[in-house]
C-alpha cells in the first residue's frame, strides 16, 4: 500500500500562487506514478499532470498549461504542483494519485490505486 498526503491548498487571491506538494510513504518504488487531479462543486474529477520517477511528465490540462509546473523530489517521495497566475476558475479541490507501472500514462481517475485526501484551493476574484 501507498500513503498519499496532500498539503499547501488555501484562499488566495486571483493573479496569486500556492504550492501543493503530496508526500508518499509506504510500498514507495522508482515505478511509482504520481498526479495531480482536482475536483470543482458539481463537476467531475479531472487529470491536471502526471509525473515518472524520473521527472517525466505529461502534458498539463490546456486551462492550467503556462501556469501550473510539476517537480518531483524523490528523496522525499514528494511531488510538487506550483500554481501560479491562479485563477478563480482553478478553485477546486486538489487530489493526489499514484499508480505503480510505467508502461503507459494513465488519465482516468480510475486507473489510479492510491488517492490522497485532497486539499481545498479556493481562489478569490
Amino acid at each position: 500500500q501507498v500513503q498519499l498526503v496532500e498539503s499547501g491548498g488555501g484562499l488566495v487571491q486571483a493573479g496569486g500562487s500556492l504550492r501543493l506538494s503530496c508526500a508518499a510513504s509506504g510500498r514507495t518504488s522508482n515505478d511509482l506514478v504520481m498526479a495531480w487531479f482536482r475536483q470543482a462543486p458539481g463537476k467531475e474529477r479531472e487529470f491536471v499532470v502526471a509525473v515518472m520517477w524520473s521527472g517525466g511528465h505529461t502534458g498539463f490540462l490546456d486551462s492550467v498549461k503556462g501556469r501550473f509546473s510539476i517537480s518531483r523530489d524523490n528523496a522525499k517521495n514528494t511531488v510538487h504542483l506550483q500554481m501560479n497566475s491562479l485563477k478563480p476558475e482553478d478553485t477546486a479541490v486538489y487530489y493526489c494519485a499514484a499508480y505503480t507501472g510505467t508502461v503507459s500514462w494513465r488519465m482516468s481517475p480510475w486507473e489510479y490505486d492510491f488517492w490522497g485526501q485532497g486539499t481545498q484551493v479556493t481562489v478569490s476574484s
